[in-house]
């Protein structure tokens, strides 16, 4: 019970290491929550440091969650469904100690889960994402799009496309459940920008330009 404790613990700490501000102050001299959005997270490293730093954030974000679904498995600690240890890690990318407890909005820790649990799955959301961020050219709305599609395809896909994710897991779909409404939540602001028209748009460069009024 202890070792899985700490594992727990030690998902929660990978979960919490603030990769964008880590990154914008040791390379660009610039904290990012003072700019943009404010957020932690990859889509406003991309607006405020650019290209290079903004996929290095993504692949860190999406390597937390990876990382600490996998805890259980390099520890040889079974008992407990890997998937638990995502959460946590997705818990601390959102409310992260070495931040101040002000986080990302848990969209690529918790697709690096999907990753660990199954990389076919994470191959599958990622296509839902990426179509759905060219034809919306908007990052929030499609990560809300893209969690409630990834969310129906836990139920569907087992029965419809079972070479995708064989087997239907209650425990995903609740999880699923859960981060989508947190990620609907996180985006409550972004939301009234949506419904405003002034929502940042983001170019193909991968760049972030704001629609005037």
């Amino acid at each position: 019970m202890f070792k899985i404790l700490l594992l727990f613990i030690g998902a929660y700490l990978l979960g919490s290491i603030p990769s964008g501000v880590w990154i914008g102050k040791l390379f660009y001299k610039k904290d990012i929550r003072q700019f943009g959005s404010g957020n932690t997270g990859t889509t406003n490293t991309f607006r405020v440091l650019g290209k290079q730093a903004g996929i290095i954030v993504l692949i860190m974000d999406i390597s937390k969650g990876t990382l600490a679904t996998l805890l259980p498995v390099l520890f040889h600690s079974t008992v407990i469904n890997p998937l638990w240890f995502g959460v946590f890690a997705i818990i601390g990318h959102t409310f992260p100690i070495f931040a101040h407890f002000k986080g990302g909005k848990a969209v690529a820790t918790s697709a690096g889960m999907l990753l660990a649990y199954n990389p076919l799955f994470f191959l599958y959301s990622s296509a839902i994402f990426v179509i759905f961020l060219f034809l919306t050219s908007t990052v929030s709305l499609t990560s809300m799009i893209a969690a409630v599609l990834i969310t129906l395809s836990t139920i569907i896909l087992p029965y419809w496309v079972p070479a995708i994710l064989p087997t239907h897991n209650w425990l995903l779909t609740i999880i699923a459940i859960g981060v989508s409404a947190f990620i609907f939540y996180r985006h409550k602001e972004n939301i009234a920008r949506i419904k405003n028209g002034t929502e940042s748009k983001v170019s193909f460069g991968l760049q972030t330009t704001k629609k005037k009024e």
